[in-house]
C-alpha cells in the first residue's frame, strides 16, 4: 500500500503577541514611561492547534474558512517557509508554492534568472528547466520584459511569472493561496485550467480560495479550518455547505480589513432599499445599486464590478464596468457609482454580493462572503414560487395551447 505524498501530524503554531495597556502618549509622556516601565504584556497565540491530516498522490484538497482561520500559515509551514512549533510533517514529492507574490524571486535579478533561481531551488537541473523555459515564458506572457530587472514588474507580472514557473517545472505537489485574486480575470481562468490540467496528470495540490464554485470544480475533498483548527475534512459540497451556514457574516462590510487598502469600498446599498435594516429587492423590479469607494488620491482607469451568487457561491450574474468599457476617475475621498438594473430574474431567497474595484489587472480591493441580500416575495412573477431544487433565476413566461 502506498504511503500518503504528505503527512501531516499534530502541527502547532505558537506566536507571542504584546498588549500595550497604555493609551496614546505624546512624544514627552513615551520617554518618561520609558524610565519608569511601561504597562504591557503578552500572551500566546496559536494560528494552528494540534492539526493532523494525510494527503494521498493525486489528490486536489481545498482549504477554506474565515480570514486568520490559520490557512496562510499552515501552508507557510506545509512550505517550509515557517517552522511549526510543535509537530512534524512528512513529505514525499518535491514541493513548488505559489503563496505571496514574488515569494522566492530576487527583485534584482531579471525575469529570466528568476526562472532558472525557482528551478534551482526546486531542486531541477539547468537542461531541465531549459525544456520547460519556453511554455513559461509564453503562459506568463513577460517574454517583453524577460531582460528586465524584477523589481521593475507589476504585481501582476510578478504573479504571472511565478504561477508559470511553480505549474510547468513538474513538482509532485503544488501549494496555491489565494494569491491568484491578484491577476486579472483572464488569467485567473488560465491558472484554473492549468491547475484543472495538473490535477488530471496526477499531480497533487493543496489549493486556498475563498472562490468557493472554484474550489467546487477543482477540489474532490475540502478542509474547513476554524479558530487554527480543523473543524471538517469531507467532501468538497459537503464541507462548503458547513462553510457557508456557519460563517456566513450576513449584512456587514468587514471595514477593518480594508482601513489599510489606498482604495476600497466602503458601502454598498440598493437606492430604492435606504430606509431598509438589511439589502432588498423584489423579483423582476428596476433596481439602483450604489457603491462608496474610498480613494487616497486621485486615481484614473478605476473599474468596478458586482457579482450576485447564490448559495452554493454560484454566480449567477455579474455587472460591470469592463462589459461597457467604462472606466472611472476617482477624486480623493468617498467616490459613489451607480450601477442601474431594469429587473432582476431572482426568485425569493438569500444571495451574496462580491464587490470588485481594481483597474481590470489588478484588484484593489474584493469582497466576498460579507454582503447578504434580500429577494423579497411579490406578485412580478407567479403566486406558486419555485423552491431552491428549481434554481435561483425565472424567467417570466406563459404557458398555451396550439
Amino acid at each position: 500500500m502506498m504511503k500518503p505524498i504528505l503527512e501531516i501530524k499534530n502541527i502547532s503554531k505558537r506566536f507571542r503577541i504584546q498588549h500595550n495597556l497604555q493609551p496614546y502618549l505624546s512624544l514627552r509622556d513615551s520617554v518618561t514611561s520609558f524610565f519608569k516601565g511601561s504597562k504591557s504584556f503578552s500572551e500566546d497565540f496559536y494560528a494552528l492547534k494540534d492539526v493532523s491530516f494525510n494527503v494521498e498522490a493525486g489528490q486536489s484538497i481545498g482549504i477554506i474558512g474565515k480570514n486568520g482561520a490559520g490557512k496562510s500559515t499552515l501552508l507557510k509551514i506545509l512550505s517550509k517557509i515557517t517552522p511549526p512549533t510543535t509537530g512534524s510533517i512528512i513529505s514525499r514529492g518535491r514541493i513548488a508554492s505559489l503563496l505571496e507574490v514574488g515569494t522566492g524571486f530576487h527583485p534584482e535579478l531579471t525575469g529570466r534568472e528568476n526562472i532558472f533561481l525557482n528551478g534551482s531551488i526546486l531542486g531541477m537541473k539547468r537542461k531541465e528547466i531549459q525544456s520547460k523555459f519556453d511554455e513559461i515564458v509564453d503562459f506568463s506572457g513577460t517574454e517583453k520584459f524577460l531582460d528586465t530587472p524584477l523589481k521593475h514588474y507589476s504585481s501582476g507580472m510578478q504573479l504571472r511569472l511565478a504561477f508559470s514557473v511553480a505549474a510547468f517545472l513538474d513538482p509532485e505537489i503544488l501549494i496555491i493561496d489565494e494569491v491568484l485574486a491578484v491577476g486579472d480575470l483572464d488569467f485567473q481562468k488560465k491558472c484554473l485550467g492549468k491547475m484543472e490540467d495538473a490535477g488530471k496528470t496526477g499531480k497533487t495540490i493543496l489549493f486556498v480560495s475563498h472562490n468557493l464554485a472554484a474550489v467546487q470544480n477543482l477540489c474532490s475533498k475540502t478542509i474547513l479550518i476554524h479558530q487554527g483548527s480543523i473543524q471538517q475534512f469531507d467532501d468538497t459540497g459537503k464541507v462548503i455547505s458547513t462553510y457557508i451556514t456557519q460563517h456566513r457574516m450576513v449584512n456587514k462590510i468587514d471595514l477593518s480589513r480594508r482601513k489599510n487598502k489606498k482604495i476600497h469600498f466602503t458601502d454598498f446599498r440598493i437606492q430604492e432599499d435606504v430606509n431598509s435594516n438589511g439589502i432588498h429587492t423584489y423579483p423582476e423590479k428596476e433596481c439602483t445599486f450604489l457603491i462608496d469607494i474610498y480613494s487616497e488620491s486621485e486615481t484614473d482607469n478605476v473599474q468596478v464590478g458586482i457579482g450576485i451568487n447564490d448559495r452554493n457561491n454560484i454566480r449567477l450574474i455579474s455587472l460591470s464596468t469592463g462589459f461597457l468599457a467604462t472606466k472611472y476617475k476617482l477624486k480623493k475621498g468617498i467616490n459613489t457609482v451607480i450601477c442601474k438594473v431594469d429587473s432582476l430574474p431572482l426568485k425569493p431567497d438569500t444571495y451574496y454580493v462580491q464587490v470588485y474595484v481594481g483597474n481590470g489587472f489588478e484588484a484593489y480591493d474584493v469582497s466576498y462572503d460579507e454582503i447578504s441580500m434580500e429577494v423579497l416575495p411579490a406578485d412580478f412573477y407567479y403566486k406558486s414560487v419555485p423552491d431552491y431544487s428549481q434554481g435561483s433565476v425565472i424567467v417570466k413566461h406563459e404557458w398555451r395551447e396550439k
